[in-house]
């Protein structure tokens, strides 16, 4: 009975110097932890940062195309409306030409 109580004495002790080993260890690495994440938050930050100025970038690049789309649509029917004539001809050729460049295949 005597050499159970002993065991179970060594026991405790070796599992009370592991956990003082583990916490002393981790007492030691905290601040590069810490630096590590405060590393990893700047970096998130920075792309977030970047990200969000692309996004700016591309939805007034975006408007600008609609605009400027728009735009050239609207001189094109106003070209069809006044000059119906003169489109159908242009029409005629554009279609003559690519019907030659497709038959020389």
């Amino acid at each position: 009975m005597e050499s159970i109580v002993k065991s179970t004495n060594t026991l405790d002790q070796a599992g009370q110097s592991l956990h003082e080993a583990i916490n002393r260890t981790a007492d030691a690495t905290r601040p590069a932890v810490d630096r590590l994440a405060l590393g990893a938050h700047s970096a998130v930050d920075k792309v977030a940062d970047v990200a969000g100025h692309a996004a700016e970038i591309y939805g007034a690049k975006s408007e600008q195309l609609k605009y400027a789309t728009d735009k050239a649509i609207g001189s094109a029917r106003g070209y069809v409306r006044d000059h119906p004539l003169a489109t159908i001809g242009v029409a005629v050729a554009a279609g003559y030409l690519v019907s030659r460049l497709l038959r020389g295949r």
